[in-house]
């Protein structure tokens, strides 16, 4: 006999055995989506996507993305996923429709318990349908990413004219730099002790710090031909020596770059003209007799010579 009274414990004990199985549904499910996000693309949580942008807003971009080419294709794909799902769940109601008849016959609660327990078989059934879909799907979305990204031989060109400049544009910046290090190099001569040439081309600028224990002289500015005749105009105009050393010159031209001290091989042919150097000064205050020329024949090793 139908009791009323009955009917909320009734639904309570339902509820109590219907909590186990849509647990464990919900569960793996969102496991499922977790682990297939990570498997695809990796962990990589961001806030950037819930950042407001107006270029959402923009209808134009809107309309882009509804009739382009890549909203056709995953129009088509989506159609496709319908279709299938939607004969995979024809077939399975049709092996299921004695099943689904004899629901009809059953006593209360149990035909209902029969009926829920054969819909949650049914959805998941219909859920394992998809791996065949995400089987096909995943490899061509991670080959479409792929192929987004890549660049075409167009584009590279622009990304490089973005990041480096257009060949004038980078020509121009290299001679502006050029420049700058020029002046910066010319600033430097007043300070030098002294200005050794080749008088028809090499000018090389020394400085020696005595006073620096373990220093070793070091180039301030070298040139040649016009850069050359400059550094010797600038010496002349803060009377810096400007002794002719054609020879040792070269070499120091050669082996050693603005800033660095000279190679330890020419030591000894550096430190006669620094002597010289000195000793013309003392000359010059009246504190000592003239010095002689300086020796043409400097000790400069083979390696060095040019």
């Amino acid at each position: 006999m139908f009791d009323p009274y009955a009917m909320p414990a009734l639904l309570g004990e339902m509820i109590k055995e219907l909590i186990e199985p849509l647990g464990i549904l919900f569960f793996l499910v969102a496991v499922a989506s977790f682990v297939g996000n990570i498997l695809m693309g990796g962990y990589n949580f961001s806030t950037e996507a819930m950042q407001p942008k107006f270029s959402k807003l923009n209808p134009l971009s809107g309309l882009k993305r509804i009739f382009g080419v890549q909203s056709l294709v995953e129009l088509l794909k989506s159609i496709a996923k319908v279709l299938f799902i939607a004969l995979f769940a024809w077939w399975l109601l049709a092996s299921q429709f004695d099943h689904l008849m004899h629901l009809s016959v059953e006593g209360f609660p149990g035909g209902l318990l029969d009926a829920i327990e054969l819909f949650l078989w049914m959805i998941l059934v219909l859920c394992c349908s998809l791996l065949p879909i995400v089987a096909i799907d995943v490899p061509f979305q991670q080959w479409n990413h792929t192929r987004q990204l890549k660049m075409t031989k167009q584009e590279v060109k622009e990304e490089y004219e973005n990041s480096e400049g257009k060949p004038e544009i980078k020509g121009k910046r290299r001679q502006l730099q050029m420049e700058m290090a020029m002046r910066r190099m010319m600033g430097d001569v007043p300070k030098a002790d002294v200005i050794i040439t080749n008088p028809s081309h090499y000018s090389v600028a020394l400085q020696y710090d005595a006073n620096k224990p373990g220093a070793a002289p070091k180039v301030l500015a070298k040139g040649v031909d016009e850069v050359a005749m400059k550094i010797r105009e600038i010496a002349r105009e803060y009377e810096i020596p400007i002794l002719p050393s054609p020879a040792l010159t070269r070499a120091i031209y050669h082996s050693t770059e603005l800033g660095q001290e000279i190679p330890e091989g020419l030591f000894a042919a550096v430190a006669q003209v620094l002597a010289y150097v000195y000793q013309l000064k003392q000359f010059r205050r009246g504190r000592s007799h003239r010095p002689k020329p300086l020796a043409q024949d400097l000790p400069i090793p083979d390696e060095y010579r040019k």
